[in-house]
């Protein structure tokens, strides 16, 4: 049974039942019938992201990104998302800390929106920092793909929650969406016989894709960011691909990372190149004290070809931006954590991932959790107010981003490697490597976890953590 199937089934009492209780909570009494106060709209969109390309996608409010909403830590805010594609579809608020209703996942029971339909989701934002949202619906149809649904769109959209007290110790802010377009299956032979925008970096996405862009355009088309000479930049970066990790540099500078997946890291530091699997954030402080025109993209030429990077440009400098690859280097989780070992926790769950080929003429394989394909695989249960263990074991040549919902955690291990204090809602599983993680059980309702590429999330890579009543 596939994902689609599965919902069909299993849930489609359960939606219809969530959906009319929340059309009749929204008749019910002021506070409902008066404007949402924010309001996202589904729809198509002509992307024109430089000379040679334009996309034909579906996007919030006609725009990619979507509108940045800036909200308050602990202040209720209602969002109206109005559906005009031709599909039901979804909005997940990536790293909130909802109720399973309005966390916007079906596998948890979070309604679909119909065609034409309006649903208004109710949050109370937070923790504080850089979230995103982006659609939750799946691109599977049948044994194939479908290529234009789901984050292979343009609904995706930066999120920042406010918290009571913000440094402000930076001279301007930036926001920097990566994604990738006009995917199409790519056989894996041809795949290894090119520098896709995906290798070295990981040897399993059988989708290959035309165009990247960050914002709404490929490099050298749309704005640069211009800058003085001594500013202090503050990037937010996301990858919002639905199937590419990246690494990226800015020559001559460095980012002091401040923050990973919305969190304020233990020990801040300055790199010259971020990775940033798919679905992850960092905040990065860019100190701008190397004038010129210069290239702030991906490393490697063939993702840059395709228009992954943009232009950072010195007030009073001209000329070509200039590209220098770094130095070689590993990333290295463990460079912003404490050293000291995380505090025993009350369970312990191993959770193996492997693939298992193609099935029932599926051009993609499907994906297992401990030899199990979703929706069969077995819930990770827990109690509330405990803290346990997840250990990811990838028996896979793919990386695999996993993400929590509705819970950070802490990353305490990686290759045997100790650490601690590093919180995330998003951690990439290199290929045959190990990594555990603690998530204390502090937000009851079912959550999903899985594996962020989409393409490995409809083909079985999800799990349910439910909690014992």
């Amino acid at each position: 049974m596939n994902r689609r199937d599965f919902l069909a089934a299993g849930t489609a009492t359960l939606l219809q039942t969530t959906l009319a209780r929340s059309a009749a909570r929204t008749l019910s009494g002021p506070s409902e019938a008066a404007p949402a106060d924010h309001r996202l709209i589904i729809e198509p969109c002509t992307l024109d992201m430089g000379p040679g390309g334009s996309i034909k996608t579906l996007a919030y409010n006609g725009q990619v990104p979507g509108p940045l909403l800036r909200l308050r830590e602990g202040v209720p805010v209602t969002i109206d998302v109005t559906n005009n594609s031709e599909n039901p579809d979804i909005v997940h608020w990536h790293g909130l800390f909802t109720d399973p209703l309005n966390d916007g996942a079906m596998e948890e029971g979070s309604p679909m929106i119909p065609p034409r339909s309006t649903f208004r989701y109710h949050l109370v934002p937070r923790p504080s920092g850089t979230r995103w949202y982006h659609s939750h619906a799946g691109a599977r149809d049948g044994a194939t793909e479908d290529l234009s649904r789901g984050t292979y769109s343009g609904q995706f959209g930066f999120l920042f929650v406010e918290g009571r007290s913000e440094p402000g110790d930076y001279d301007q802010e930036v926001n920097l969406a990566i994604h990738h377009w006009a995917p199409s299956f790519v056989p894996m032979v041809s795949m290894m016989r090119q520098e896709s925008a995906n290798m070295p970096l990981t040897s399993g996405s059988d989708v290959g894709y035309q165009y990247a862009t960050i914002n709404a355009h490929m490099l050298g088309a749309g704005e640069p960011i211009r800058v003085k000479q001594g500013e202090r930049v503050l990037m937010r970066l996301l990858n919002a691909s639905a199937t590419d990790n990246v690494v990226l540099a800015l020559p001559g500078h460095t980012f002091r990372v401040i923050a990973m997946d919305g969190n304020p890291v233990p020990h801040p530091k300055s790199v010259e190149v971020l990775s940033l699997a798919v679905s992850e954030r960092v905040d990065a402080l860019v100190e701008m004290n190397s004038p010129g025109v210069w290239v702030l993209g991906s490393t490697l030429p063939k993702a840059r070809d395709m228009g992954l990077g943009i232009v950072v440009e010195y007030a009073g400098k001209t000329g070509e931006p200039v590209w220098r690859d770094p130095a070689p280097t590993v990333w290295d989780y463990s460079q912003f954590a404490d050293t000291a070992p995380a505090p025993e926790p009350d369970g312990t769950f191993e959770l193996t991932f492997r693939d298992i080929g193609p099935l029932n003429d599926s051009k993609f394989d499907t994906w297992t959790i401990n030899n199990k394909s979703w929706p069969d695989t077995d819930p990770v249960m827990v109690q509330e107010g405990k803290r346990y263990r997840l250990i990811f074991r990838n028996g896979s040549g793919d990386q695999h981003p996993m993400h929590t919902h509705r819970h950070t955690f802490e990353v305490v291990s990686i290759g045997g490697k100790k650490m601690s204090g590093l919180m995330k809602d998003v951690v990439n599983v290199m290929p045959l490597d190990t990594v555990a993680v603690d998530l204390v059980a502090n937000n009851p309702g079912d959550s999903l976890m899985h594996c962020h590429m989409l393409l490995h999330m409809d083909f079985g890579f999800m799990q349910l953590i439910k909690y014992k009543s």
